[in-house]
């Protein structure tokens, strides 16, 4: 659970844990617990979900890039004729590709409109079919 909600709005533990500081401060102890311990143990605790989302910020960032260096050799693969997903897997150079990983990258592009997909049958299947867009 990424929060509490309240009517208004979604509260986060940082928010929460902020008014409780705010609250400790006024006082000399909580529950025979001295206001500089309690004040101290939010401090950490706040740090610590700082810490925690700058280092989702830079591994979505890292994530993000290599996606982005996928999607441009999927894109290369396409070409102006109508190919299956396996087609353009084989043509990708990655050792850790998958088809999986070049079909959600595929959907990214038709999505933008770079690449056009046709449902076609090939052999006794049918199987969704992709080429650049005009």
């Amino acid at each position: 659970m990424k929060g509490i909600n309240t009517m208004e709005k979604k509260l986060t533990k940082r928010e929460i844990l902020t008014a409780i500081r705010a609250d400790v401060e006024t006082r000399a102890e909580v529950s025979g617990i001295p206001a500089d311990v309690v004040l101290k143990f939010i401090d950490t605790s706040i740090e610590q979900i700082d810490a925690k989302a700058v280092k989702a910020k830079e591994r979505a960032a890292e994530k993000k890039t290599a996606g982005d260096e996928l999607r441009a050799e999927v894109l290369a693969c396409v070409t102006g004729e109508f190919q299956t997903a396996d087609a353009i897997t084989a043509c990708i150079t990655a050792e850790d590709i998958s088809k999986a990983k070049v079909v959600a990258r595929l959907t990214q592009l038709v999505k933008s409109g770079e690449v056009v997909k046709e449902q076609m049958k090939v052999g006794d299947a049918k199987l969704m079919c992709y080429r650049l867009a005009d």
